[in-house]
């Protein structure tokens, strides 16, 4: 979003309008509603400006539920956002700490400055880019003295008045639709500047959570965060915000339920073992964190191969923290025996998942004969220098 189409925006015939229009979820519909407000008189920029802010409002319910149909967005903002379950989670931390008033530094469309001012704690949100605070400002307006936006950097933020701060780099280029990622050296602010700061004062920094882990420095927490399957960030904690003997956790949330696995150090892993009864996939904040030997021992499971995140064992037993499939054979992974074990199982409905191979799934797919009212997954991976294919079932959790 440019400045002219916020400017026109941010009036109240044009948040009114934008508060009139119904869902704008499809390509058709922009087409649409563009026409349709083109002939009302309005102007262009208003017209672009209701339009976009409507589809992000659509596509933004995922991360903020109900409270997305009244804010704004940048593409780019909503992409970067935390989703507030989880921005929720981390404003209980500040809050559990004592902390009154905290520094959101890179605020961006203010996902987790909401988190913290729903808790009681009064907010100075920073924001480099102007139109993002901008956005961040509206947001935010509902919660009145409590939060302030400004605009400006993290470096040049006086931090005197505020108990702790919370940091979310800039890890892309700038800009408020398609961005690339820069290296860490090049954030804004820089990854040294931001560990720096977190050894003055308590910190929360939102990171991806592909972070070299040789930049992360061992006084601090180091949690990975997964959604719903994807993992989603890495944090890093430091001064009372980082647990007593904590260094490494998976936190693994899946719609309302939440589960952590903590540890003081990486775990190490449980020997490997022949392929067994079931087949554990990790969650991706456990192989992140490398807390898979926890969970291994937990499900008395061991590893399928050193190099491969994938665990078995013969325990009809699975765990939050892990997928879980119930084997119904193994094969070579070649096409040949992988379509007889399926004609002969009248598999018609195949999820494939690959790790460790060098596999296109949809690819591989194309090479299948599938026919029947059976549905499986098929497991594409290695052990040792073998290529293996194992069919098996998803296990629900209980």
């Amino acid at each position: 979003m440019e400045m002219a189409e916020l400017t026109a925006l941010l009036t109240p015939d044009g948040l009114r309008l934008l508060d009139g229009l119904p869902p704008v979820e499809s390509a058709d519909d922009v087409a649409r509603t563009v026409s349709r407000l083109r002939r009302e008189g309005h102007s262009p920029d208003l017209v672009s400006a209701v339009v976009t802010q409507s589809r992000l409002r659509a596509r933004a319910g995922a991360k903020f539920g109900p409270f997305a149909e009244r804010m704004l967005f940048t593409r780019a903002g909503l992409e970067q956002a935390t989703r507030l379950g989880i921005a929720a989670r981390h404003a209980v931390r500040f809050r559990d700490a004592g902390f009154e008033r905290v520094a959101d530094l890179g605020c961006g469309i203010g996902g987790d400055s909401l988190g913290l001012t729903a808790l009681g704690i009064r907010v100075t949100a920073v924001e480099a880019d102007e139109v993002t605070a901008a956005i961040a400002a509206y947001n935010l307006a509902p919660f009145g003295d409590s939060a302030t936006v400004r605009h400006g950097t993290a470096e040049t933020t006086d931090l005197t008045h505020v108990d702790a701060v919370w940091l979310d780099p800039a890890r892309r280029t700038a800009g408020h639709t398609e961005t690339a990622r820069t290296r860490p050296e090049d954030w804004s602010p820089p990854l040294d500047w931001t560990l720096e700061l977190a050894g003055r004062m308590p910190a929360g920094i939102k990171l991806g959570p592909g972070l070299d882990r040789a930049l992360i420095p061992d006084d601090l927490e180091a949690q990975w965060i997964s959604a719903d399957g994807s993992t989603v960030e890495l944090v890093l904690w430091s001064g009372p915000l980082a647990r007593e003997g904590v260094r490494r956790a998976a936190l693994v949330i899946r719609g309302d339920d939440a589960h952590e696995l903590t540890s003081a150090a990486d775990s190490p892993d449980e020997p490997v073992r022949e392929l067994g009864a079931f087949l554990h996939e990790p969650d991706g904040a456990v192989i992140r964190a490398r807390l898979i030997g926890e969970v291994a021992r937990s499900l008395d499971a061991g590893m399928l191969d050193e190099h491969v995140a994938y665990m078995t064992s013969d325990a009809a037993v699975t765990s939050p923290f892990v997928t879980s499939f119930r084997v119904r054979e193994a094969m070579p992974a070649k096409i040949p025996a992988i379509n007889s074990a399926l004609r002969e199982a009248g598999i018609g409905r195949l999820e494939i998942k690959k790790r460790g191979v060098d596999v296109d799934p949809a690819q591989f797919r194309r090479k299948l004969r599938l026919g029947g009212d059976a549905e499986a997954t098929l497991v594409l991976t290695r052990v040792g220098t073998r290529r293996i294919a194992v069919l098996a079932d998803r296990v629900s959790r209980s």
